[in-house]
């Protein structure tokens, strides 16, 4: 496939799938403003660069002018794995920057804790400062609809909380700057979809730790959460979707407690205020 055939998949063949979505999140949740210059950060995997390519596309044919920026961080890449990355970059027309980072060999070296958070903690700083140095004042992540209902159960039964990913954030290390997440609706499986439409191979998680411990990776939560997600949606098929809108409805008038800025409300505080008024 060209260049311009993946970038006509997305608009025509995948409309429904993965640019309407895309749209609609963008516009439902005030991901991009005019002026805005925003640093799309690519991983190197499926997600980031359909989010890359996304990107492009609305800058071309959106209602209003923003610059886009699309960095590669290097932790440490295998060789083998950076040349995927800068192919795939120069296969689907995406005009990288490239900057390295020694966060592998940081992780690598932890014997406490969850390396993963370890890492995702370090990347997401490095990828502040480095758009900041562009000029930029958002980053744009690659998370998608899957993402948003796994941590949404993660949370439930293991954090014994409710909340979720959110489509955008303010940064409280980085002033000024805000992550965004334009797939927050597109499914996983419509990802996979086009890019095996496209006869395209991406970079999977390349960190040495993983590698090195591959068979505990089957146990993860979220691969558990992925499973049992499936397993819901055998007996309904709407079973995703509704966890997706569940968080988007939340009934305070029916939970028995809330926090609020760190502040936990119990139901009693505030239990025949109306009564009484």
């Amino acid at each position: 496939m060209s260049t311009a055939e993946i970038e006509r998949s997305i608009i025509k063949k995948f409309r429904k799938q993965i640019w309407c979505p895309f749209v609609k999140a963008v516009k439902q949740y005030g991901l991009i403003s005019p002026e805005d210059k925003i640093a799309v950060c690519i991983s190197g995997g499926k997600d980031s660069f359909l989010l890359a390519k996304c990107m492009q596309e609305l800058e071309k044919h959106g209602e209003f002018r923003f610059g886009l920026e699309f960095i590669v961080m290097d932790p440490g890449y295998a060789p083998v794995n950076r040349a995927l990355i800068e192919e795939n970059a120069a296969l689907l027309g995406v005009p990288v920057r490239v900057f390295r980072s020694n966060i592998f060999e940081v992780v690598t070296s932890v014997t406490e804790g969850s390396p993963c958070y370890l890492c995702a903690r370090m990347r997401r700083g490095h990828l502040y400062e480095y758009a900041a140095s562009l000029g930029c004042n958002k980053i744009a992540l690659g998370h998608h609809f899957d993402d948003v209902i796994e941590t949404t159960l993660l949370s439930m039964l293991y954090g014994a909380e409710i909340k979720t990913m959110m489509p955008k954030l303010r940064s409280t290390s980085h002033p000024g700057m805000q992550l965004i997440r334009p797939m927050y609706a597109v499914k996983e499986a419509d990802i996979r979809s086009w890019a095996a439409y496209n006869g395209l191979r991406f970079l999977n998680c390349a960190c040495r730790f993983t590698e090195r411990v591959a068979s505990k990776e089957e146990e993860s939560k979220r691969r558990e959460m992925k499973a049992l997600i499936a397993s819901l949606e055998r007996v309904n098929p709407d079973a995703g979707k509704n966890i997706f809108r569940s968080m988007h409805n939340v009934n305070l008038d029916s939970v028995p407690g809330w926090r609020k800025g760190g502040v936990l409300t119990p139901f009693t505080a505030v239990y025949g205020e109306d009564e009484e008024n």
